[in-house]
């Protein structure tokens, strides 16, 4: 039977709520879980009690397993054998590790994708995918949903109440889509729920254009790229997303009942992957979990740290790190290592970020496969790698600092909103090849999280009057009830900060009958009369002055109350003297809008007074560019972390009543790739 709208819109299954701020929610384990991927099935099982002996000699309170062992579970169809898997988890369980089970649906067995083909993916050109390699099923295909739920199903049977088990993990970096007859016949049936008649589609993607009206909804081709109309480029997306979450629920619907309720059900993702909606996908799991690698083996804190508040934002609440690079990974340009301290620096800009677990990948390295030159805890030879003793030196600092740290969550004065439609629409229409999405939301970020020392990064469906100050830095797509949420903000006491091509696209990629900002042109008081891409830097000058680059709007005020921040400067061209940055009190609040893309003095000028309107200020002053700043605060507890990213020692201006509670602290001074704890009393500032 072919997957359905209403399949699409299926009853998750109900996640933990809430959830602690702790690793686990079982009140008698480590409240930060540090450990490690171990793939068992790949080793003879006399060496695992020396792997496992080792893993606990390194320090780790966990290993994750079974996420790419379908064909060792189920060697033949409907012949199960999870012998090795109980022997696996009960010697992990004598080495006191706790374990998260992954159900292994990344990578079906040989015996399913030979039997039935229709169990494989298809790409947009038509070609299907072989086996061999993985996540290469089809996402929408019912067959290929029952045989992983029917192995999920027997997995949560057999440990859904082991007492070493405080987590599953449902598949492994879901993502690619699939362009087969059954996700085309999903897609027909998306569409059909979306808009309830062919002529709604229509009108909402204005089809007129190029002749491409449709008489049905079976006439709609399903398309990810090329000269396709907006509209439909949008909606694939939305459909991917459906697909993917309904996929993942499948297989927690299938489990929860099986399960120790208290054992969390995540997925694993990877940060700013466009494949679908992260917000969407982790609403209904327990808690967000995420995989952090740096390519280049380069670390731009700010960039990582963005990435790491990205993924709290999924559920405003702590996560897990389920996968991070001992040293270097194997599918950059360049798979540098990261320099001695770096992989420490990384675990604990995780837990300052609000990951309650670090987990590594991988234990030691296969003998063969696609992943072999990847970095691993222990050597082929089974012996540490040169990284291991200084991934035990994290392990033992998270597992003394769990007490400290538990039930702690990071805070936030201030909220940046990510759209992921307005990332989707944007990339397909950048209207200048160098307007990437991301850069523009973290060209945004990297000075308040600077300057602030707190940014929470937040859906544009989130509730946000707890936060002084709400950045949207390029929403381009925006829906009336979006709209609503922000002027309320707004006329409640909030201040919005708009960036350029807000408000230009409704949900369907249309544009908006009116000028930009769209529905909250009447709030702001004046509209983007008209925008340009530009090829070289302009100036501007007033209350924020530097360059622009990239995009530039012209604003007209509209209001007789509406103040003029900074204007272009006159260079001769359209933009000569025109606003460029505008502002205006409404209500108990006040919005503005940029109306270009800043470079990064400009940038930080704007930051600077944005902070100090909102009464925004950093937990430590002055502190030096290479060292960040966290704070994870509950229970009567305030824990500041300060990680040095640079190479030479730097000073900190700590407040009033710190005290030092771990890490490296030499006479006022955090030292090169340094880490120092310090506890700080409630009223503190």
């Amino acid at each position: 039977m072919a997957l359905t709208a209403a399949a699409l819109v299926a009853a998750p299954a109900t996640a933990q709520s809430p959830f602690p701020s702790r690793a686990t929610a079982f009140a008698d384990r480590p409240a930060i879980a540090v450990g490690v991927a171990w793939y068992p099935e790949q080793w003879p099982e006399t060496r695992w009690d020396t792997d496992l002996k080792m893993m606990r000699d390194t320090g780790f309170n966990t290993v994750r397993i079974g996420e790419f062992a379908w064909s060792r579970m189920e060697p033949r169809e409907g012949e199960f054998d999870f012998g090795w898997m109980d022997r696996a988890i009960a010697a992990a369980r004598r080495h006191g590790l706790m374990v998260v089970i992954g159900t292994p649906t990344a990578a079906p067995p040989a015996w399913m994708t030979q039997k039935y083909p229709d169990t494989l993916r298809v790409d947009e050109n038509g070609t299907r995918a072989g086996h061999g390699g993985r996540r290469h099923f089809s996402f929408a295909s019912p067959r290929y949903r029952a045989f992983a739920r029917r192995v999920a199903t027997e997995m949560a049977r057999r440990y859904g109440h082991d007492t070493s088990v405080v987590g599953w993990q449902i598949d492994n970096e879901v993502g690619p889509p699939s362009w087969d007859p059954q996700s085309i016949t999903a897609w027909h049936a998306f569409l059909k729920a979306r808009y309830g008649t062919v002529e709604e589609l229509n009108r909402r993607w204005t089809t007129q254009y190029w002749s491409q009206s449709y008489n049905d909804f079976a006439q709609v081709p399903l398309r990810a790229t090329g000269q396709h109309n907006p509209g439909l480029l949008l909606d694939f997306r939305h459909f991917t997303t459906a697909t993917w979450v309904d996929y993942v629920q499948s297989q927690a619907r299938a489990i929860r009942p099986l399960i120790d309720a208290r054992a969390f059900v995540t997925t694993n993702t990877m940060y700013w992957n466009a494949g679908f909606d992260h917000f969407a996908m982790h609403r209904d799991l327990d808690i967000a979990s995420w995989d952090n690698y740096i390519q280049g083996g380069r670390p731009d804190w700010v960039a990582n740290g963005a990435n790491h508040d990205l993924v709290r934002g999924y559920k405003q609440r702590n996560f897990w790190l389920m996968e991070t690079q001992p040293g270097r990974v194997d599918w950059a340009p360049v798979n540098r290592a990261l320099d001695p301290g770096q992989v420490r620096e990384m675990a604990w800009q995780a837990v300052g970020h609000g990951a309650d677990a670090v987990l590594y990948w991988q234990w030691r390295p296969a003998a063969n496969g696609q992943e072999t030159y990847h970095g691993a805890v222990l050597g082929q030879d089974g012996k540490p790698n040169p990284i291991q003793p200084e991934i035990a030196q994290v392990s033992a600092e998270l597992v003394k600092a769990a007490p400290l740290l538990a039930d702690t969550a990071p805070t936030a004065d201030v909220a940046m909103v990510f759209s992921y439609d307005s990332r989707w629409a944007i990339d397909m229409q950048r209207h200048h090849r160098d307007f990437d999405p991301i850069k523009a939301f973290t060209d945004f970020y990297r000075p308040l999280r600077v300057q602030s020392q707190g940014v929470g990064i937040v859906s544009s469906s989130a509730d946000l009057t707890p936060y002084r100050l709400v950045v949207a830095p390029n929403m381009m797509v925006m829906t009336r009830a979006e709209a609503t949420a922000l002027e309320a903000y707004v006329r409640g006491g909030g201040h919005v900060v708009l960036g350029p091509r807000s408000g230009m696209r409704d949900d369907a990629n249309a544009l908006w009958p009116m000028p930009q900002p769209g529905p909250l042109t009447d709030l702001l008081g004046a509209r983007v009369a008209q925008y340009y891409a530009l090829d070289a830097p302009v100036g501007i000058t007033g209350s924020v002055s530097g360059k622009v680059s990239i995009w530039a709007e012209e604003l007209e005020p509209l209001a007789p109350d509406v103040r003029v921040l900074a204007r272009f400067d006159d260079k001769g061209g359209w933009l000569d003297n025109k606003p460029a940055i505008v502002t205006r009190h409404v209500g108990k609040g006040r919005i503005t809008y940029v109306g270009a893309w800043l470079e990064p003095g400009a940038m930080a000028a704007l930051a600077t007074g944005l902070l100090a309107d909102a009464k925004v200020a950093p937990i430590v002053a002055d502190t030096h560019p290479d060292v960040e700043i966290a704070e994870r605060r509950g229970a009567g507890k305030r824990v500041l972390i300060a990680i040095n990213h640079g190479t030479s020692a730097h000073p900190l201006r700590l407040p009033a009543g710190a005290r030092a509670a771990g890490g490296d602290w030499d006479d006022g001074q955090v030292p090169a790739h340094g880490v120092a704890l310090f506890t700080l009393p409630e009223a503190a500032k």
